[in-house]
Parts: C-alpha cells; sequence; structure tokens
C-alpha cells in the first residue's frame, strides 16, 4: 500500500491502533472478526458487515480484509466472503487453522428470535473457497457463539461455547451455558452434557461463554454476566462436562473477556473491560480496554495493561491472534453516545509492552 492509508492509524510507544472499519452510509455496523493467518504470510481478517441497520438482527453479511505485512496496514476495499444466507444476517465469526490443515470458518445463521445457529465451512485453498455449510447446532433455539471463539483441543475435539436464551416479546431470557463437540473434524455435532444454569438472581444468565485449554488437559470457561464479574467453569474430560459457574475476581460489566494462550512464553492473556475500582459513571459502560497475563493457568492475573481508556469508549467482541513478536486484537471501540459496535479497530502491540 503506497501514500498515506485510508484510515485514520494512531501510534504509540508499543501499540498501533488501526481505525479500520468505521461506519458508512448503507453501512451502520462493523463487529465481531476474527483473524486467520495464511500459507504466504498474509492475513486475513472476516468480520460482520451490517446493512440493514446496526441491530443484532438487522442485515448483515461476512467481509474480509487482508493484510500483506503482518497487520501493519489492510486492504482498503472488502473482499465478499459469504452472502447473507439468513433471514435475518450472518454474523460472529470464528476462523481456526484445523490439524488436518484446513480452515474453518465457523459463523451465526440468524433467522428469527428462535432460531440462530451455528454453520461451519471448510476451506482446503487457503480460504480462496469454501465448502458447503454445515449445521454445528442440531437444538433448535436462539443460541449466541461469540466471535473467534471455537477451539481445537489437543485430541482433534473441536468445541463450541455457546449460550441458548430464549426471547419473550423480543426481549432475552437468561443464557444457558453449554459447548457442542465435534470428533470428526466438523462433521457431526453433539450437545455437551452439562448445560451450566444460571447464577441465582441474573437478569443476563451466563453469557457468551469462551474456552480455552489448560496445561493440564483442563479447560477453562469464562462467561460474561450481570453479577460484576466473569463466572468461570471448568471441564476436565474435553467439554462434556462441566464445573457449577462460581464468580471470580475478573470485575467487569456486562461485556465479554477474550483469553488465549501467548506461544512465546506459555501464558494465558486475558482482553476484557477491568472495572476494579471503577467510578460509577462507568459502572454498566464497556470502558475501559484492558489487558492481563496469567503465569498460574487463569488463577491469578498480572501485568495489568489499559490499551484505552475513553470514557465514552465501547471495546469488545475481541479477536486475539500472534503476529511474530506482536498480538493482534481485532475489537469493536465505537463511542457509546454514538454507536458502540458501528467500529473496529485492529490493535498491534508488542509483547515486550506487555511484560514491561
Amino acid at each position: 500500500m503506497s501514500g498515506a492509508p485510508p484510515y485514520e492509524v494512531i501510534e504509540a510507544a508499543g501499540i498501533k491502533k488501526i481505525r479500520l472499519l468505521p461506519p458508512g452510509e448503507g453501512n451502520p455496523r462493523n463487529s465481531e472478526g476474527a483473524f486467520i493467518q495464511l500459507a504466504g504470510g498474509r492475513i486475513l481478517f472476516v468480520y460482520s458487515h451490517f446493512t440493514g441497520g446496526g441491530a443484532d438482527h438487522a442485515a448483515a453479511f461476512l467481509a474480509g480484509r487482508f493484510s500483506n505485512d503482518a497487520g501493519e496496514t489492510w486492504d482498503a476495499e472488502d473482499t465478499l466472503i459469504l452472502q447473507n444466507e439468513g433471514a435475518q444476517n450472518v454474523m460472529s465469526v470464528s476462523l481456526l487453522r484445523l490439524q488436518s490443515g484446513s480452515i474453518a470458518l465457523l459463523y451465526m445463521r440468524k433467522n428469527s428470535p428462535d432460531d440462530c445457529r451455528a454453520y461451519l465451512r471448510l476451506s482446503d485453498d487457503e480460504a480462496a473457497t469454501w465448502g458447503p455449510a454445515i449445521l454445528c447446532i442440531p437444538d433448535e433455539g436462539y443460541f449466541v457463539v461469540n466471535n473467534d471463539r471455537m477451539v481445537q483441543l489437543d485430541s482433534g475435539r473441536l468445541v463450541v461455547p455457546t449460550a441458548l436464551h430464549n426471547y419473550s416479546a423480543y426481549d432475552l431470557r437468561p443464557g444457558i451455558a453449554m459447548c457442542y463437540l465435534s470428533d470428526d473434524g466438523g462433521g457431526t455435532w453433539r450437545r455437551s452434557d452439562t448445560a451450566l444454569r444460571p447464577p441465582a438472581g441474573s437478569g443476563s444468565g451466563l453469557q457468551e461463554p469462551g474456552v480455552v485449554q489448560l496445561k493440564d488437559g483442563r479447560l477453562m470457561m469464562l462467561c460474561r454476566t450481570d453479577q460484576g464479574c466473569q463466572f468461570r467453569s471448568y471441564s476436565d474430560d474435553g467439554a462434556v462436562t462441566w464445573s457449577s459457574a462460581a464468580p471470580t475476581n475478573i470485575l467487569s460489566p456486562l461485556s465479554p473477556a477474550t483469553v488465549k494462550r501467548i506461544p512465546g512464553t506459555g501464558d494465558l492473556l486475558m482482553a476484557w473491560n477491568d472495572h476494579t475500582g471503577i467510578d460509577e459513571a462507568r459502572r454498566r459502560k464497556r470502558t475501559p480496554f484492558n489487558l492481563a497475563v496469567s503465569r498460574d493457568e487463569g488463577d491469578t492475573w498480572g501485568n495489568a495493561k489499559t490499551v484505552d481508556d475513553d470514557p465514552n469508549g465501547w471495546y469488545c467482541y475481541t479477536a486475539m491472534d500472534f503476529v511474530g513478536d506482536r498480538v493482534l486484537l481485532g475489537h469493536c471501540a465505537g463511542d457509546a453516545r454514538t454507536g458502540g459496535l458501528n467500529l473496529t479497530q485492529i490493535t498491534l502491540i508488542d509483547l515486550d509492552w506487555l511484560y514491561a
């Protein structure tokens, strides 16, 4: 890319913020994306490109942007990844390089308040084309799977964490957290034996779960709640059964956390809205935007860093990938006054900055 990029770039020591996907005419929201590193070194970021409004049920398709220089610069125009094949939309993408070498594209196909389920497509040509859609949630209902959530375990099992909601007069009922599992590369799927019930008194329930595999083989799940913190559950049998979800000292608003393992150090990295000591004016807001490192498999978190702290910012739905000596974050970074989910930012952070 020659000349000035067609998007805003903000740089500070150790951090580069690329305001890649602002809203525009006929495109009121860009959100919930995921990264995949392709053979030859390119990076593809796929996201939900809304055309029918900014609400979760508005029309949207999947679009992509490519980077040829490890995330430093990005295409100025979209590449169509998947047309809208839902009665309402397709959104919330996960991209994953499978142990087979194929690339998996997981997304939600939303049809109605009682029909939102995950589908999977596979690519054997580095995301140039995609195979037929495979239904990953055979049960009926309104399921929520966040972007960048599907994982493959050391055993090869694919795990999709989700929350089941029911609608009442278009209001979401409290979420029930569970997983869907595949042991044949995504061909067939089954539900976990455990369905985690909402905490007592919760209006939102257990929402937007994410899982990470720990070094001892267990899985750790974090869920957003309206209880002022993330709730946590563990599985020691590959996501089939789960311990009761319990509150943690990871303080947060009603907003999800993202956790992945840093390849170079083996530590866990978490991105979330840290509400430790937050003032009352920001109690319900998805700001600030923070990172922290765990050296003990999620028991404690240190090296806390603030990436963004605009009091009107809306930082959430974070995709995370590691390229060289950097972590790449793709996340919503809008303004709560004008549309918190309408802009997606790519943030590049030196790993040295995390440990400084």
